[in-house]
């Protein structure tokens, strides 16, 4: 687990940085003691790139337990106080490569997809209590760390008998085109938040509003 950073947002008397580990229940409640919450954004993500047969079965595992696992976990944790409340929203942080099959991203695309049905399902028994429940599903973001943080996770998997193809699809990786910016992500999710009236899949980024169209 990364050390939690306050520099990486302005200092403010209404901001307190906390450490949240979502793959382990003690920082869970911890972090979820700190104070009362209004929206849950389910952001933590992990992934990585390879043929299903070079996944060890350690690597499938540690992508499901923070993309999805952990994602519940933290819903968890906070929904009783949501219904007790009658009131708060939860934006789970899914990705556009749900919309369609691409190679070398079978598990991390698996353990979103799984989070996609998750949200809608979840929606359908809270909103009741005046809890809504929205996904938000970004594009390519190469400003981000997102491709860095996941080689750890492609260490020691062996690509050799996949080894054009993996070439051909990280080479498409660096073409130019539609992306995802972070603001992009930032706009989707207070949208997701604030207005009551947006769509339960809100995709973030050109590409990703583009996909999005073509299953229309």
């Amino acid at each position: 687990m990364r050390t939690p950073r306050a520099d990486l947002l302005p200092p403010s008397e209404r901001l307190r940085v906390l450490a949240l580990d979502v793959t382990d229940a003690q920082s869970i409640d911890r972090a979820v003691a700190a104070g009362p919450i209004d929206v849950l954004v389910n952001n933590a993500g992990i992934g990585a790139a390879a043929p299903f047969e070079c996944m060890t079965g350690a690597a499938v595992r540690e992508i499901f337990a923070t993309n999805t696992f952990g994602t519940m976990a933290v819903t968890l944790a906070v929904q009783p106080q949501f219904r007790q409340r009658g009131a708060g929203v939860v934006v789970n942080v899914t990705s556009s490569v749900t919309y369609k099959a691409l190679p070398l991203l079978g598990v991390y695309r698996a353990s979103k997809a799984a989070v996609n049905a998750f949200t809608e399902s979840l929606a359908a028994e809270v909103e009741q209590f005046g809890v809504r429940v929205r996904l938000v599903l970004p594009g390519r973001a190469p400003e981000t760390r997102f491709a860095e943080n996941a080689r750890p996770h492609m260490a020691g998997l062996d690509h050799e008998a996949y080894a054009e193809l993996v070439q051909s699809v990280f080479a498409s990786f660096g073409e130019s085109g539609p992306i995802t910016h972070s603001q992009d992500v930032a706009q989707a999710v207070w949208r997701a938040a604030t207005d009551p009236t947006c769509p339960m899949r809100l995709p973030a980024g050109e590409d990703a509003e583009a996909w999005a169209a073509e299953l229309r």
